[in-house]
């Protein structure tokens, strides 16, 4: 619920010295008042999400767009920005998700989920209301983050005053930057931030040979050994695939009876109350099982180990079901990379992966973008919702092949989910045209 503010709370920007973005505030603040689009890139932990919005302030942009790409991270990464610069949340700082909304008439930084930016779109073409947009966690490369970075593209020349800040993990980012070039073919200009201030040792413990019935168990016992191995003392974050991996390695480490041990978990589905035990302050070891939510959208205090599973559930498209679906699948080594550095940011850190190196190094190096294990025909139809133009020439990081967009669109148009182009004798075969989606139920999960 939005809750207007009468008179404003004058925030006080102080950059934290621990942070290693602290040491870069100067050339940042120079970046963004020189160049249209900067891309900050940098290590879990640099302190990017936090401090961009208080270095946009002190020079002077006040109507800031800060996107996450989950709801739990848009909340928490308002309370956090409140509580640095000392100021209610819903007054200088607001937040809005799906169905939640807490921000007053003199919000400066506004966090909110992408689909709540791009949902934006649809009644405020140029985003007048804002000066300022912070992409985060571009690298993550969602329908959602691809969908705002090619409109931001074709926007940023009729908004010459629009700033534009991606960030992104140390993952492909020249790809952003040669996406943003200016008129004169230059690449954005890219600031590189160190993360993690203390090294981390890799233990590799891979589990009993894979395709046995007991796959479930050899997870769950293997992260109460690992979970031993790291003694006493300390907070562990154990990556898991879902919600039911969760369940079973919370039972199978109470069945351990770990002495002096809170086992917390930490999924999407949880409630914010729940979500918010986990960055309460504690007595005692905590051992956290959490999904790739933990990856990069949100820090967990106090870290000092990680136990990696290996395994994600990868939203993929399946062309011989003709069905979307949520597979358990290896992650790829630069999400490996992530969860390892959610560790040794207060002192030296260890992370265990419950796979071999020989494993880790045959992975992929990048997860592949959402749009190119998406079906296609979803693609398009919530494109034509949030009215974002033609398929065939939206600036896409990487474009969907031609073909599969001519066959997506003769999909929709035989199942009468969308309509065709103009009413006054255009060809519905040309797929150049602007489409809008027949009336009835929509997809809303790009408005999160």
């Amino acid at each position: 619920m939005s809750q207007p503010s009468s008179t404003a709370v004058e925030p006080q920007l102080s950059y934290d010295p621990a942070l290693p973005i602290s040491a870069h505030v100067d050339q940042i603040a120079g970046l963004i008042r020189d160049h249209q689009v900067v891309i900050v890139a940098g290590e879990t932990g640099s302190g990017k999400t936090t401090q961009l919005p208080k270095i946009c302030l002190g020079i002077g942009r006040r109507h800031i767009g800060h996107t996450q790409p989950r709801r739990i991270a848009a909340r928490t990464v308002a309370e956090r920005l409140a509580e640095e610069m000392h100021v209610p949340l819903g007054d200088t700082v607001g937040y809005q998700v799906r169905f939640t909304k807490q921000v007053g008439r003199n919000t400066a930084v506004k966090v909110m989920t992408d689909g709540v930016l791009l949902a934006e779109i649809n009644h405020d073409r140029t985003l007048r209301r804002y000066d300022t947009l912070i992409i985060d966690e571009a690298h993550e490369r969602s329908l959602n983050i691809d969908f705002l970075l090619g409109y931001l593209k074709q926007l940023l020349p009729r908004r010459r005053d629009l700033k534009v800040i991606i960030t992104s993990a140390t993952i492909d980012t020249q790809r952003f930057a040669e996406h943003f070039s200016d008129a004169h073919g230059r690449p954005a200009p890219i600031v590189e931030v160190s993360g993690r201030s203390y090294p981390v040792e890799m233990r590799y413990r891979p589990l009993g040979p894979e395709g046995t019935d007991e796959g479930d168990e050899d997870i769950s016992g293997g992260i109460v050994q690992a979970v031993r191995e790291l003694g006493p003392t300390g907070d562990v974050l154990v990556f898991l695939s879902g919600e039911r991996e969760i369940k079973d390695a919370d039972k199978a480490l109470r069945d351990a009876r770990l002495a002096n041990t809170e086992v917390m978990p930490l999924f999407a589905r949880l409630s914010a109350a729940e979500q918010h035990r986990v960055f309460q302050a504690h007595t005692g070891r905590r051992v956290i099982l959490a999904t790739n939510i933990a990856e990069t959208s949100l820090t967990v205090p106090g870290i000092m180990f990680v136990v990696d599973t290996g395994l994600a559930r990868i939203s993929r498209y399946s062309a011989r079901t003709k069905v979307q679906r949520l597979p358990i699948e290896e992650i790829s080594r630069a999400s490996a990379d992530q969860r390892a550095g959610r560790c040794g940011r207060i002192a030296p850190g260890i992370c265990i992966r419950l796979y071999s190196e020989e494993d880790y190094l045959a992975r992929p190096e990048f997860t592949e973008p959402e749009i190119l294990r998406t079906n296609l025909a979803s693609v398009i139809l919530k494109m034509a919702q949030a009215d974002l133009g033609n398929i065939e020439t939206f600036p896409f990081l990487e474009a969907p092949d031609r073909a599969q967009i001519r066959d997506g669109l003769r999909l929709l148009e035989e199942l009468g989910a969308l309509a065709a182009p103009g009413a006054g004798g255009e060809a519905t075969g040309d797929a150049g045209r602007r489409r809008r989606p027949a009336r009835g139920p929509g997809d809303t999960s790009s408005c999160d």
